[in-house]
């Protein structure tokens, strides 16, 4: 599963009018970021070779405005979309079984150089291998 596809399936849930992969250009408000977070340990492999699944670390970064109440439900409206997510196909086709939250809550991480709230949501992406 790759950045764009999960970025594509968070639109469907229409929390964001922006969303970007690797980056926020322009620091628009109201964006929301897909990066990948590192691992470490070895692949996902079952007894005797790969496994039918595979984990894909994801960090969102919720960018939104100058706001902290605001932000923080955007944040929350999020969260609430993710926690509990499973068995979902996204629109490329590929298949999310579960989204494992590695966060309690939403994080607040503050305010960007121009004072936009901000927001991190840290996920594992359980997905069906491509074979």
């Amino acid at each position: 599963m790759t950045l764009a596809e999960i970025r594509d399936w968070l639109k469907t849930f229409d929390v964001s009018e922006h969303y970007y992969i690797g980056r926020l250009d322009n620091k628009q408000e109201k964006s929301l970021g897909v990066y990948s977070r590192r691992r470490s340990g070895p692949p996902v492999m079952a007894l005797g070779g790969l496994s039918s699944y595979d984990v894909k670390a994801v960090s969102l970064l919720l960018h939104w405005n100058q706001n902290a109440r605001e932000t923080e439900d955007a944040a929350l409206r999020l969260w609430n979309c993710l926690f509990g997510a499973a068995h979902v196909d996204v629109p490329s086709g590929a298949h999310i079984q579960y989204v494992q939250p590695n966060v309690p809550e939403p994080v607040a991480v503050g305010t960007d150089e121009g004072g936009v709230y901000e927001y991190v949501i840290e996920l594992n992406f359980y997905c069906t291998r491509a074979l």
